[in-house]
């Protein structure tokens, strides 16, 4: 017992200091790319979430969580800008098709990520890659290609910051705005309508560590320059911040260096006086039986309650219910109007066929008409309900 306490002590002792020499040792530069408009951290865009304003005096900031078809959707945009600065995208076809018809109809977008998804790739029928800088630190020069825009000295960032660049694309629908030194395009503009959709291969050019630069700033803003001047900036954070509500417990204990190493330090105290609790407290362990299963019988009765009163309509409708509420939360659609373009919508998420969504939905609609619903309606409602779970499990 004395040798467990003396050792319970020396590791006491050696983990106060080491949470000592924590704290006080000097924080290290974080180079995670996040993206995050309130992050000061190199590759975080808080300058440009400060100077945002600068560039775009005449516009109303608005910031998005919400996918580009959410966001989009419904709202008759007119004259607007649309900014998305990520690592990398994921757009489906429906965000595709929305984000289209936005550029159409007189708004410009710009983007700017190393990866564009494969939804966006072969639509645009583009493809990126890398050319490596001047040495290991320096990017290759890269410059504008309108006279107006061009600096004299092509820009060479550390880092290499501007090594992307576009290696294919359809060249009857695209104008190219920015070259590196090899005459390889790095900023592209397509025309949609009457709007314009600008991609830019390299979103660190835009963040903190390249804008505290005289250089870098001058290059960041030439660049967001060919947005034109509008009354609203909607700013897409759903690639950087997760969707709305996708802030976990975990995530922002993680975020912190102090809350990170509180955790660890927790779980191992946690784990070395477990591993001594069962190495001191070694006793038979009693048999003990396990708990009667009565899930079933509760369902039976359950069951039987609801067949005698054969009210088929209540369950008709609270099975109609919860299958909606599987479709908001599983493909983010609204279900105030089943009509067509949200069954379009269903069908476009689930790839399932359209006779089977069409006929679903159909008596979905007769059975809502309907004051009384029959055994029979409602046993096909149920095996048109657990046939579509089936299908998209």
């Amino acid at each position: 017992m004395k040798g467990l306490k003396l050792y319970l002590v020396i590791s006491g002792v050696f983990m106060l200091i080491y949470v000592v020499a924590q704290y006080y040792k000097p924080t290290p530069t974080n180079w995670t790319p996040s993206y995050l408009k309130e992050d000061k951290i190199p590759f975080g865009l808080f300058i440009l979430n400060k100077e945002i304003g600068t560039l775009f005096p005449k516009a109303v900031i608005r910031s998005s969580r919400e996918p580009i078809y959410t966001t989009l959707k419904g709202v008759d945009y007119r004259n607007s800008n649309y900014l998305l600065i990520a690592g990398s995208l994921k757009l489906d076809k429906l965000d595709y098709r929305e984000l289209l018809k936005y550029v159409r109809n007189g708004n410009d977008v710009f983007i700017a990520t190393f990866d564009l998804g494969r939804v966006l790739r072969q639509n645009l029928k583009i493809k990126t890659d890398v050319v490596y800088g001047i040495t290991e630190e320096q990017s290759i020069p890269i410059n504008f290609v309108d006279p107006i825009l061009k600096s004299n000295k092509s820009y060479v960032f550390d880092k290499g910051l501007g090594d992307q660049y576009f290696s294919s694309f359809d060249t009857n629908r695209v104008t190219i705005l920015g070259k590196n030194q090899k005459g390889q395009a790095n900023f592209l503009k397509y025309s949609f309508g009457k709007g314009s959709l600008y991609l830019l291969p390299n979103p660190q050019l835009l963040t903190n560590y390249n804008l505290i630069n005289l250089d870098g700033a001058d290059y960041a803003s030439k660049a967001l320059s060919y947005l034109s001047e509008r009354e609203i900036l909607i700013w897409d954070e759903s690639y950087t911040k997760g969707a709305i509500g996708d802030s976990s417990l975990l995530r922002v204990i993680f975020k912190h260096d102090q809350l990170r190493w509180a955790y660890y330090i927790a779980l191992i105290s946690l784990l070395v006086f477990v591993l001594f609790e069962i190495k001191r407290r070694q006793r038979i362990i009693p048999v003990i039986n396990p708990l009667k299963n009565s899930s079933v019988d509760f369902v039976k009765v359950v069951g039987s309650v609801y067949y005698q009163q054969r009210n088929n309509t209540d369950i008709a409708q609270k099975k109609i219910n919860y299958f909606l509420e599987y479709v908001r939360t599983n493909y983010r659609l609204k279900t105030q109007d089943l009509d067509e373009e949200f069954i379009t919508a269903l069908i476009s998420k689930t790839a399932l066929p359209n006779e089977v969504i069409v006929e679903m939905f159909q008596l979905i609609k007769r059975i809502r008409q309907t004051p009384k619903v029959s055994d029979q309606q409602l046993i096909s409602l149920n095996k048109s309900i657990e046939h579509f779970y089936k299908q998209v499990q």
